[in-house]
Parts: structure tokens; sequence; C-alpha cells
């Protein structure tokens, strides 16, 4: 546990959320809405944000409750050796979105930037946006705030002006080619905040104030993220494009579009670098915290720089089914059942359990709900959970 005068404010963690949320990868997927048209398109992207954030605040709360990070509350529910499963593969999805995210950024501000420069590629900006998350982890998270507070201002600023840009296109907002359902849209946009699950505590564990920190946390990213999906949802209707670097391009904004890029896209990533040194103290408890995010970041930089980075809503579905039912058992242990099995190698249980939300998930991913496959299959996994370990419980009782 960190003393109180290391702990950090409800401020601090809203500025962190609020640089987590935006990001061009929000702006790309809400561009996926368009087939919607604007209304329907808003409002599945805020149902499934509310869905989404409902989650990410009963994950966070536990960290913030237990000071415990993200997979160290995940041994509560899986045992300290079955935790070990949900660690290695957070880390191998933060290696994949701290490529993803870098990628995306450099290849925007190479199309921005390049031409007034007269180069070419984006392995420039690769290693630009990388060092600069470098920056930021070495400065570490209880040190960001005052750095925190002018790269949010001026990140909010040119998102404003960005807003505005794109709401005044002519477009009338009809939806355009394409095939969404309407389930799959809230899929969609559950699928962003349910990424953050195995994240939040990280952040929520060092809250002076936990319960108000992890609702600031949540509702400033509900805010933000809803907001970067609307743009890009806005950008294909009424701009006629869903390209950010074109319509940056096209509004002669080229110096602030630069920027909105390079800090939107350090202030998301360092957050999946940060964590994934975070993830790796419960693989091996001596691991350098920061050294991993380092080396995570280079691994990133080396990726998006080398390797065919493009389409990642497959990614995000999968990210879906392997933490959301994790996720259902974990809120499930705690608030419901109160059960605590960290001082257990493994809960066999919970690990039959997951397996089976897991499958759950992917099959639910054919099924086209009206809300998407995470509510069915949390509360699936919920119900069972309950009912196995109530039922577990009835039998020891009549044994003795």
């Amino acid at each position: 546990m960190s003393k109180n005068n290391e702990k950090t404010s409800v401020f601090a963690n809203g500025l962190i959320w609020f640089g987590a949320a935006a990001s061009i990868a929000e702006i790309m997927t809400g561009t996926l809405f368009a087939p919607l048209g604007f209304a329907k398109g808003i409002a599945a992207i805020i149902i499934g944000h509310v869905i989404g954030c409902a989650l990410m605040y009963g994950a966070g709360l536990i960290g913030g409750k237990t000071g415990k990070n993200a997979m160290q509350t995940v041994q509560m529910s899986f045992g300290s050796r079955g935790a070990l499963i949900f660690a290695i593969l957070n880390v191998m999805q933060l290696v994949g979105w701290t490529a993803v995210m870098i990628f995306s950024g450099a290849q925007a501000t190479a199309a921005i930037a390049n031409p007034g420069l007269g180069i070419n590629g984006i392995g420039l900006w690769c290693v630009v946006i990388g060092v600069l998350i470098i920056v930021w982890i070495i400065i570490g998270i209880k040190n960001l705030s005052k750095l925190n507070v002018v790269a949010m201002s001026l990140l909010f600023i040119i998102t404003v002006i960005l807003s505005s840009i794109v709401f005044r296109g002519g477009g009338q907002g009809a939806p355009v080619g394409g095939a969404l359902t309407f389930g799959a849209a809230v899929e969609l946009s559950v699928a962003m905040p349910l990424s953050w699950l195995p994240l939040i505590s990280d952040y929520t564990k060092d809250a002076a104030k936990p319960k108000a920190a992890t609702f600031a946390s949540v509702a400033v990213y509900f805010a933000a993220s809803c907001w970067m999906y609307i743009i890009g949802l806005g950008a294909t209707l009424f701009f006629g494009e869903s390209d950010l670097a074109t319509i940056i391009i096209q509004a002669g904004i080229g110096v602030a579009g630069i920027i909105i890029v390079i800090i939107s896209t350090v202030t998301t990533t360092f957050l999946d670098a940060h964590s994934a040194g975070v993830s790796t103290t419960v693989i091996q408890k001596k691991s350098n915290e920061k050294l991993v995010a380092v080396i995570v970041t280079i691994v990133g930089v080396l990726l998006a720089a080398f390797s065919p980075i493009t389409r990642y809503e497959s990614f995000l579905y999968l990210i879906s089914s392997v933490f959301a039912p994790m996720v259902a058992i974990l809120i499930t242990d705690f608030f419901i059942l109160k059960q605590n099995a960290e001082d257990r190698a493994f809960n066999l249980t919970n690990i039959i359990l997951w397996v089976i939300g897991f499958i759950i998930y992917r099959l639910f991913m054919n099924v086209d709900t009206v809300i998407g496959s995470t509510v069915p299959v949390m509360i699936i996994i919920g119900l069972i959970s309950v009912l196995v370990k109530k039922g577990k419980a009835l039998i020891c009782f009549k044994k003795s």
C-alpha cells in the first residue's frame, strides 16, 4: 500500500482517463457506426458505453477498495497461480494495443506532416511517439499531474475545434453503405471500455478517495469516449470522410492536428505500457514496472514500424471474450458472494466457469441481440457462478 501523501487525487484520476479516451482508435471506431445513421449511431454508442463503463466501475472499485492492482484483484477469484493466466494474457494484449496505438498515431501524423517535410513512411513518427511515451513512463503516474493538466487542456481545446469542423460538414446524417446491426454496434461500443477492465485498478488502487476517484475516472472516460466515437461517426456522415488525417488536412489545422494526434496517442498508449509493467509484478514479483513498460513501448514501436497493423475490430472482440467472463466472476465473488481465493494456488471452479464464459461469448457473437453479447454472457456467467457456489456451500453444510 502507498503512503497517504503518495495517493492520487480524484482530479488526477479524471485527467488520466480523459487521456485514455481521447484517442485516434476511438475516433476510428466511431466511423464504423455510420451505416446506422446519426440518431441510431449515437444511441448504440451511449447504450454500449453505459454497459461497458458500469463494468469498468465495478472492476475499478475493487482495486480502489483493496489497494490491489488489476491482476492482484484477479487472484482473489482465480488463486495466486490461476491469476497468472490472465496476467500473461493481459501483458500480451497490452503489447498488441501499444503497437496498434503507435501505428495509428504515426500513420495519421505522417499523412499530415510528411508532405510538408518531404519524407516518406511512418518510422520517424513511431520513434517520436515512442520516445514521448517513455518520457511519460519515466516521470511516473504519481508525478504526471501538472504535465497532464497542460496536455489535457491542449487536447481538449483542439478536440473542440476538431468537433466544430466535423459538424460543420455538409452531410445530412443519413446512413451510409455498409452492414452493421444495432446489436453489433452496441457490442462494438461496449468493447472499448471493456478493453480497459484489466487495467483500471492499476490506477484506482492508489486513489486517496477510492469511490470518488473510481466514479470520476469512469464518468470522465464515458463522456470523452462517447465524444470521440461521435466525432468519428460525424466525420463520416457530415464531413463525408472517415479518415481523421484527411479531415485535418482539408480543415487546414495541420500543426494543431499533429499535436492532437501525437498527444492523444501518447496519453492513451502510456496507460497500456505502464499497466503491462504493473501486470508483470504478478508474474514475477521482483520485476521492475518502469523497465518493463519501457521495453513494451520499444517492442510496440518496432511492431508498428515493421508489421502490417490495420484492422483491430476482431482484436477488440477477442479481448472482450477473454476479460468479460473474468470480470463477471470477479464482480460476483467480491460484491455478491464475498469470496476470496487469493490464499489458494488455483480456484478450479472459477477457471472452469471462465472457460465456459469464453465459449458462450464466442457463440453469442453469432447471435444478434439488441444489447450485444457482453450483457447476456455476463448475466449467464454471474448466475451460474452464484448457483454453483451456493450449491457447493449447501452440500458442504449438509455433510457437516
